[in-house]
């Protein structure tokens, strides 16, 4: 008798596990080019680690101080908690109304040594003392060093539903992140640093997505993730389909935000052997799926990325010469492709995932409603 309730015990747990996954772009039947690796995830980038801290309380009229909160904290490793081994790496801008931490550093360097975190515009400060700490704690690395001392932080605007002026992310918080990253599947939508985010006037937030390219074209993964908090509805475009023209209403409830504002952090992983120019050359290119979405880099949007390379273990060491491996530049068009097509993904997925949050004062937020978004894509004839 014990041993059959342990194992009905065992089937409730798997159950409960299958059918509170949430579903994907895929899983609705929308169509996306290219081939995603295991788990359509950055985590496919064999190291790569991600780890969140989502931090919802409270409900009602805003008090500064004390909530409602609809934050978070979302961490990325590109080594998981290896921390002697800098990853080749760049970054780019399309529209600046944002930031990102220890940028300079890379654009110097062409390295980064730690990991990766996005939270909301106020706490970045916070964030980039905690990751500092915590790599002090973990790292083998003494004194003053660029990659650990000068951390990449990101940040998208979630003052629409969140306490965001008072300052409810802790340095406990991101310790938690980081030291809960791992590999595998990842969790999307109201997630992480994307909890209190917006798209395209529904509800945004975390997504990711990934390509598994040819053996021709060498084999190698490009992992996308985004927190997306920008876009108006209008531009708003699902697999070539106008959605946002089809579906005018459940637009925000309230303080409607403005159309446009907010912004996306998108952070770029592959195991191909780039170099700082050629990454550098690839997250220019987010910049186009982001457009395929809908993203115009409108006035008061940040839109800034973030590409990293796990390939030439040894490269940041202090010491003797380095031998490399580099693709030639008239291999890169697959890599291109690759990211175009996860960073748009990874969008869809992290509006797919997202539910109706309603935050300070009584604003809300809709999600993407997955039925109607089916008919509208069936009227265009574009589900598979």
């Amino acid at each position: 008798m014990k041993r059959f309730l342990i194992f009905a015990l065992f089937l409730l747990l798997v159950f409960s596990a299958v059918f509170s996954q949430k579903p994907r772009a895929r899983d609705l039947g929308i169509p996306f080019d290219g081939t995603p690796g295991k788990n359509n995830a950055i985590t496919d980038v064999t190291g790569v680690e991600v780890g969140y801290t989502t931090i919802i309380s409270g409900d009602g009229k805003l008090v500064v101080g004390k909530g409602p909160i609809r934050t978070g904290v979302t961490a990325i490793l590109p080594r998981g908690k290896k921390f002697d081994d800098p990853v080749f790496a760049a970054w780019f801008t399309l529209n600046g109304n944002g930031e990102m931490t220890g940028t300079t550093w890379v654009e110097e360097s062409g390295v980064l040594g730690g990991p990766v975190c996005i939270t909301n515009t106020h706490s970045v400060g916070v964030v980039r003392d905690a990751v500092i700490e915590w790599l002090v704690r973990k790292s083998p690395r003494e004194g003053y060093t660029g990659d650990l001392s000068l951390p990449v932080v990101a940040e998208t605007w979630d003052g629409f539903l969140n306490d965001i002026n008072g300052f409810h992310v802790k340095k406990e918080h991101v310790f938690s992140a980081l030291d809960g990253a791992a590999s595998g599947k990842i969790a999307e939508g109201n997630v992480g640093g994307g909890t209190g985010m917006t798209a395209h006037g529904f509800k945004g937030g975390t997504g990711t997505s990934s390509r598994k390219l040819e053996e021709r074209f060498g084999g190698y993964t490009v992992g996308a993730l985004v927190q997306a908090n920008y876009g108006s509805r209008q531009n708003f475009t699902v697999a070539g389909v106008p959605v946002g023209k089809e579906i005018t209403d459940l637009t925000p409830v309230r303080g409607k935000p403005d159309e446009g504002s907010g912004s996306i952090i998108v952070v770029v992983a592959t195991d191909a052997p780039l170099l700082p120019h050629q990454l550098k050359r690839m997250v220019t290119r987010v910049t186009l799926g982001i457009g395929i979405v809908g993203g115009r880099g409108e006035n008061s949007s940040g839109d800034i990325f973030f590409a990293f390379s796990t390939a030439n273990p040894g490269a940041g060491k202090d010491s003797g010469l380095v031998s490399l491996a580099m693709l030639p530049n008239d291999r890169l068009n697959p890599l291109f492709n690759a990211t175009v097509q996860a960073t748009q993904e990874a969008i869809i997925n992290a509006m797919i995932a997202a539910e109706d949050m309603v935050g300070r004062d009584g604003n809300k937020v809709f999600a993407l409603p997955r039925e109607r978004l089916k008919l509208v894509l069936r009227k265009f004839n574009r589900l598979n």
